[in-house]
């Protein structure tokens, strides 16, 4: 997710960027499952490792856009229901993805096209696969990506956009544009 965060923006010929968190992304796919079911493997921790730090060094975020509204979402929600960080980014992104698709469709059809290898359909239908994709490869990792899961319903809602709110988180994302309503639709739609 903190690759997503500094790729899935808008398009501003950052190749080599895209190019390296696109390798980032097809490495944690190549490694995650493995990475959760033999976590004494040195070689595939040591690749996890490292592609987390290059994920979040400044390396590939380096003159590029980058949105962070998954995180500043996910960190209320950890702090209001102590659910764990991966936990609460595996929720909101597939859910922020859906609701801004429009605004990300480029990168998106990028990413379906690069990283998950989707070569048929419009881009509409490559994003919409590789937001599926996206989904079904953190629900594979053991970790669901709906706040029902963990017990959470509407209310849970009402209480994060509240907190946003309150710590002036109301201008999110790469353009400024996820208000507290656009913070809504997306909490709700990861219900």
């Amino acid at each position: 997710v903190h690759t997503t965060e500094q790729y899935l923006t808008y398009p501003v010929d950052g190749r080599i960027q895209d190019r390296f968190s696109e390798g980032i992304l097809k490495t944690m796919i190549e490694i995650g499952k493995e990475t959760v079911e033999n976590p004494e493997n040195y070689d595939i921790r040591a690749n996890h490792v490292w592609a987390s730090t290059l994920a979040l060094n400044g390396l590939i975020g380096a003159g590029v856009p980058q949105d962070w509204a998954t995180h500043l979402i996910g960190h209320e929600l950890t702090a209001a229901y102590h659910l764990d960080h991966g936990i609460t980014l595996a929720i909101i992104l597939p859910a922020l993805l859906e609701v801004k698709k429009a605004d990300k469709l480029d990168k998106l059809a990028q990413y379906a096209t690069r990283v998950w290898h989707i070569t048929e359909g419009t881009k509409e239908e490559k994003a919409d696969k590789a937001i599926a994709k996206t989904r079904e490869f953190l629900e594979s990792l053991g970790v669901s990506t709906h706040l029902k899961d963990y017990g959470l319903g509407v209310e849970a809602v009402d209480k994060i956009v509240k907190q946003l709110e309150d710590h002036g988180m109301t201008r999110l994302g790469e353009k400024g544009d996820v208000t507290p309503e656009v913070a809504r639709e997306i909490l709700t739609r990861a219900l």
